[in-house]
Formats: C-alpha cells, structure tokens, sequence
C-alpha cells in the first residue's frame, strides 16, 4: 500500500511510515526526493523527521541526499549489507558501476586474500565511502560499459557483478592497487574452473587492452592452465612489445623476456 501525497508538512511519523513501507517491500535505501515525492513533506519538513528518526536512518555520503535504513539486526554495524542497496544507490547517480576485483572474486569461491573493503568499478573518480563499519573503494574504469557483467546470484537487490572473466581480466589490469602481481595470481588461481574460453574471448575483445592481456597470458601459462593461455596468445597481434609483468615494483627490469609473450618479469613471480 502506497502513501497518499496529501500528507501536510507538519504531520508528524510520515518519514517513518515511508521507510516501514521501503522495509517491506524489500528496499534498504532511498533519496530524499522520494519521500518528499511519497509524502508531501517539504524539504525541510523531510530533513527535521530524518533527524528525529536517530539511527534508523544514516546518510551514504555527506556530499549526497541518498540515506540508508537501518534495522536493529544492522545497528552494531552503522549500515546494511552493501548487497542490499548499492545497485539502487549508483542508479540513482545515475553512473554504470559493478562489483569487481577482489569482492567479485569472493563471489565466484576466491577467499584467499580477506579484504576490509568491498570494491566496485565504475566511470569516474569517486572517493570511498565509510559508513560504519562499511568501506566501499571506487576504481575507474575507462570504457567500463563495455565490461562484460551479470546479476550476482542470490542477492538480496540487484547487484552486478564483473563475470569471471571480466575479474580476472581486471585483477591483472588493477594489480598494481591490491598488492601486486602475485596476489591478484592468488586471487585468480581458484577462479581458473569457473573461466570459459568462449566468454575469455569476449572479454579480450571487449577490453582490447593488449599489454594487460600480455601479462594475462603469461601469468596463465605459468599457472598451467595452458588453453586459456592459447586462447589469449590466438587474439593477441604476431608480434609484441616487450613490457614489464609489474609496472610499480623497482625489480630486474634487464631481466630477459619471455619469448611468447614478450613479459620481463621484473616482480619476481613465480607460483
């Protein structure tokens, strides 16, 4: 049952009648343009009977008019799960976004590597949110609807998530962020079942991105997963440039390249 538009701004309970309402048809979050949609309440009005609700409500970010509904289940935390209302926050930015690296990882059955944060691509530079006990980090992602993502399942809203493919693929590119090379291979290690060569293909093609894919390429082959490495050296040009495996580790950059994909592994990798 919806909320009449003909609540008087002086009316008192209207915003937590709202967000009962936002409760029980299965949403965690809104925009304070909704409720004063919802309800009538001017802006003001909205904001007083925010206030008063105490921490049942918490804003996403100061810079922001989007606020989060906290049930008790959640209050030690200072917010609900990310799952339940990130989707419905960047769509209300209005910016293309999806679970990645690391968090996407985790998704597909890759915890080697515990992380405190939960990690998302989308196309701008966005500074990380801290609600609580919540940090979420923000990449940037050049041609990011190009990505090739899916729903995650079993959420609790909708919420993409890179595929497999499309966050190994990232893990490599962004490595430099989440602690080198050897832990973004750690990362993609208990992926290699999940990754299918067809839909490898697509990603190489949608990211176009050849050095990341030399690197890819090479990191699979010493991993032994020896035909999505030749899935990779099939899409890639006859004839390479040599590069270094990490481009932010002081290491031997004389170091001979490997002759198939022209990689100086200057980071010392070896699994």
């Amino acid at each position: 049952m919806h909320m009449k538009n003909s609540s008087k701004p002086y009316q008192t309970g209207v915003a937590a009648n709202f967000i009962n309402e936002k409760l029980a048809g299965g949403f965690a979050s809104f925009s304070l343009d909704e409720l004063i949609a919802k309800t009538g309440l001017s802006v003001i009005a909205a904001k007083n009977q925010l206030l008063r609700l105490g921490d049942r409500v918490t804003r996403v970010s100061p810079r922001h008019q989007y606020f989060l509904i906290i049930t008790p289940e959640h209050r030690s935390f200072g917010a609900p799960p990310v799952d339940w209302w990130l989707g419905d926050y960047m769509q209300w930015l209005g910016h293309p976004y999806y679970l990645g690296l690391q968090s996407a990882a985790m998704t597909f059955g890759s915890s080697q590597q515990a992380i405190q944060e939960t990690q998302v691509m989308t196309d701008i530079p966005r500074r990380e949110i801290i609600i609580g006990r919540i940090r979420i980090r923000f990449f940037m992602k050049t041609g990011i609807e190009k990505s090739l993502v899916q729903q995650l399942p079993g959420a609790y809203a909708p919420l993409k998530v890179s595929t497999p493919e499309t966050t190994s693929f990232d893990l490599v590119r962004y490595a430099h962020y989440l602690g080198g090379i050897e832990r973004a291979a750690e990362t993609i290690l208990p992926m290699l079942p999940s990754l299918k060569a067809k839909a490898f293909k697509q990603v190489l093609d949608a990211e176009r991105e050849i050095t990341t894919a030399q690197r890819f390429g090479y990191i699979l082959e010493a991993m032994g997963a020896a035909s999505l490495a030749q899935e990779v050296r099939d899409w890639l040009p006859a004839k390479l440039p040599n590069i270094l495996l990490s481009v932010h580790v002081d290491g031997d950059k004389l170091a001979t390249a490997n002759p198939t994909w022209c990689v100086i592994n200057n980071a010392g990798y070896s699994l």
